[in-house]
């Protein structure tokens, strides 16, 4: 079967909308202790998980660069290139290899993964965020790897498993419907 020429324009469509959710996920702050929780976590996977690794990379490199070129989508309502290269610039690169990876669990045509395939290969996208994130910290703040490690991922590491498992399922809900681009 050939696919509608509409096929590609919807996956472009999706790829834009979760973007602005992914933005809407930075905005949504819980403040747990001194570094907020959001809801990031959750759309970048399913970005991952909803337009495969390719397009689910290119919906963080869209939301990266709008806040590079100074929109106010970064968490906090923070924008510029600048912030790439803070504390937690880490975090917003390796987002870019979260959704990557959560795209890898989900890209079997006719994408037929396992619900445990995808939250495994989604837990493996949230190992890369917080390597490059953790190792950004230790850099830029000149602290130890034990340092790093125990404010940069420790307080978030649960909060975001759940959020990865609820992306995973919220994607097997959405697709179970051919509400996702094919």
């Amino acid at each position: 079967m050939t696919p509608s020429p509409l096929s590609g324009l919807h996956k472009q469509v999706w790829t834009a909308m979760l973007a602005a959710l992914i933005v809407v996920g930075a905005m949504v702050q819980l403040p747990i202790g001194p570094v907020p929780v959001t809801l990031q976590t959750f759309f970048i996977v399913l970005a991952g998980l909803a337009l495969g690794p390719m397009h689910g990379a290119a919906a963080m490199l869209l939301y990266i660069l709008a806040g590079a070129i100074g929109l106010p989508v970064f968490a906090g309502g923070k924008a510029g290139f600048a912030h790439l290269l803070g504390p937690t610039g880490g975090y917003l690169i390796g987002y870019i290899g979260t959704a990557f990876l959560a795209g890898m669990g989900s890209s079997q045509p006719p994408r037929t993964a396992s619900f445990m395939k995808s939250l495994l290969w989604s837990l493996a996208g949230l190992c890369a965020v917080y390597l490059a994130g953790v190792l950004r910290l230790k850099f830029v703040l000149d602290i130890s790897y034990t340092k790093a490690f125990s404010i940069g991922m420790v307080p978030f590491v649960i909060a975001d498993m759940l959020k990865v498992a609820g992306a995973v399922v919220a994607y097997r809900f959405l697709h179970s419907r051919r509400l996702l681009p094919s």
